[in-house]
C-alpha cells in the first residue's frame, strides 16, 4: 500500500551534498509535514508513495536551499548609496551617519522584505543577519516564510536602537525569549567587530554564548588598518585578542578572515571555528583576498555571504560560489582548488554546520527539513550540460532558479514569490527611495 505524502518532486538532476560529490538522475525527493522523508529513483517513488501533489522538474538540477552565512538584511535600502569607497571611511562618512538618520523598525522591516525577496528568488532559503532591531527583521523573514539566524547585534557607541553594550545585549535577548517558540528563527551572539566592541563586553558575550548555546557572529581581520590599528591599541592582532578573551571555539563564525597569517589559519582550524567567506565584498570594498585554499586544505569549515546590499550590491550566492571559486584558483595558482562539489558544500552544508543546524539543513537527507530549490537549466544558452555541480558554480545565475521550498512549503514557484506580489515590493522601495535624504 503506498504511503500518502504531501509531495514528491522530480528532477533530471539531484545533487544531495550529502554524500559528498554525487550527482543523482531521475530521482525524486518525498516530502511530508514539511520534512525529506527519501530520496529515491524516481520509479521506485511511484511505487512507494502517493503524493498529494507531484512535480515534475524535466530539465531541472535540484539541490538544498542555499545559506547566506553573512549578510545585513535590511541595508538592501542602501543598495549603490556609498560606492567606491575604502571600507573606515564608507562606514564612517557614509553608512553611519545615514543610519543615524534613517534606522528604524520601519526601515528594517521593509528593507528586510525587500532583502528576503531577493534571496528567496536567488535560491537562498536562510540567512544568518546582523543588524538592528531584529524583531523587525524577524517578522519580514516569517512573513516570507524564510528562515532566518538574527544576529544579537553588540557596539560600544549609542543609536537610536540602544544606549550601550549592554543595552544592545538586553534588547537582544528580549528578542530571542519573544519567538523561542519559532521554527524558523534561531539566534547568534553578534559583537560587530574588534574595533567596536570592548573586552568586558567581549567576556560578557562569551559567557552568554555558553550559556544559551549560541554561535558567535563576528568581523575580523577584514582589513589590514584594523589589524594595524588594533596592534597599536592592544598590543596584539585582533584574533589573537580574541583567543585570550575566550571567543574561540567551534560556535565562533569569523566573518571575512581576509587577512591572516599562516599560524592564524592554524589556530582558527585547531579551534573549530567556521568562516564566512564574502568574496564579492572583499573585492568591492578592496579589503583583499582571503586565504580560501589555505583554509580549505586545513579542513576549516567554511561558508559564503553576500554581506549588505550596500557593499556588495546583490544578494546573490550563485555569483558569491563563482567568485569563491574563481578567486581560490587565481590567488593559489592551483586550478583543481575549490571545486564544483565542494563550493557547493560551502553555500549548503557548511554554512548550516556554522551555525548549528547541520541536522536541520544543508542537505537532502531523510528527516531533514526540506528547504530546496530548483534550478532550470532549458535555456540554449545553458546547454549543453555535462556537468551540473559545474553548471551551478560557473554557469547559471540565480535568475535560473524556478522553485523555492522552506520546511516543504513553497516559497517561490515558476519564479514568482508566493507570500508577496512584486507590486507591493515596488512600492516599498520607491517610497524608501523618496524619503531618505542623501
Amino acid at each position: 500500500m503506498p504511503q500518502s505524502i504531501d509531495t514528491l518532486i522530480e528532477a533530471r538532476w539531484i545533487i544531495p551534498v550529502e554524500p559528498h560529490g554525487v550527482t543523482l538522475e531521475q530521482h525524486a525527493v518525498a516530502v511530508d509535514a514539511g520534512r525529506i522523508v527519501a530520496l529515491l529513483p524516481a520509479e521506485q517513488a511511484h511505487a512507494r508513495f502517493l503524493p498529494r501533489h507531484t512535480l515534475r522538474l524535466q530539465q531541472h538540477v535540484l539541490l538544498p536551499g542555499l545559506i547566506n552565512l553573512h549578510t545585513h538584511a535590511a541595508m538592501s535600502l542602501l543598495r549603490g548609496y556609498a560606492d567606491d569607497m575604502v571600507l573606515m571611511d564608507w562606514l564612517k562618512q557614509r553608512i553611519w551617519p545615514a543610519e543615524a538618520r534613517h534606522v528604524s523598525a520601519d526601515f528594517v522591516y521593509d528593507g528586510a522584505l525587500l532583502a528576503c525577496a531577493e534571496m528567496l528568488r536567488g535560491g537562498i532559503t536562510c540567512f544568518n543577519d546582523m543588524y538592528f532591531h531584529p524583531q523587525a527583521t524577524a517578522e519580514a523573514a516569517l512573513r516570507m516564510g524564510m528562515r532566518a539566524v538574527l544576529g544579537i547585534l553588540t557596539v560600544e557607541f549609542p543609536t537610536a536602537y540602544a544606549a550601550d553594550a549592554d543595552d544592545y545585549l538586553t534588547k537582544g535577548l528580549a528578542v530571542r525569549n519573544t519567538l523561542c517558540d519559532e521554527p524558523l528563527i534561531s539566534f547568534c551572539m553578534a559583537p560587530h567587530a574588534p574595533y567596536s566592541v570592548s573586552d568586558k563586553t567581549f567576556e560578557r558575550i562569551a559567557t552568554l554564548a555558553a550559556q544559551l548555546d549560541l554561535p558567535i557572529h563576528i568581523h575580523i581581520h577584514e582589513t589590514q588598518a584594523e589589524i594595524h590599528d588594533g596592534l597599536k591599541q592592544y598590543g596584539v592582532r585582533p584574533l589573537e585578542r580574541l583567543h585570550r578573551l575566550g571567543l574561540l571555539g567551534p560556535n565562533l563564525i569569523v566573518v571575512h578572515a581576509v587577512h591572516l597569517e599562516p599560524g592564524e589559519v592554524d589556530l582558527l582550524a585547531n579551534q573549530g571555528c567556521a568562516i564566512a567567506h564574502c568574496p564579492t565584498s572583499n573585492m568591492k570594498l578592496a579589503s583583499g583576498i582571503a586565504p580560501i585554499a589555505a583554509m580549505s586544505r586545513r579542513g576549516l569549515r567554511i561558508g559564503l555571504g553576500s554581506d549588505g546590499a550596500a557593499c556588495n550590491n546583490r544578494l546573490d550566492l550563485f555569483r558569491e560560489m563563482n567568485h569563491a571559486a574563481l578567486l581560490a584558483k587565481a590567488a593559489s595558482g592551483d586550478a583543481s582548488v575549490l571545486d564544483a562539489h565542494t563550493v557547493l558544500r560551502m553555500a549548503t552544508l557548511d554554512g548550516a554546520a556554522a551555525l548549528g543546524l547541520e541536522r536541520q539543513i544543508g542537505s537532502l537527507v531523510e528527516g531533514k527539513q526540506a528547504d530546496l530549490c530548483a534550478v532550470r537549466l532549458d535555456d540554449p544558452s545553458l546547454l549543453p550540460c555535462f556537468n551540473p555541480a559545474s553548471h551551478l558554480i560557473h554557469v547559471v545565475g540565480r535568475e535560473h532558479v524556478s522553485h523555492v521550498w522552506v520546511a516543504g512549503k513553497a516559497c517561490v514557484t515558476e519564479g514568482r514569490l508566493q507570500a508577496v506580489e512584486a507590486a507591493e515590493l515596488l512600492d516599498i522601495a520607491n517610497m524608501w527611495h523618496n524619503k531618505l535624504d542623501f
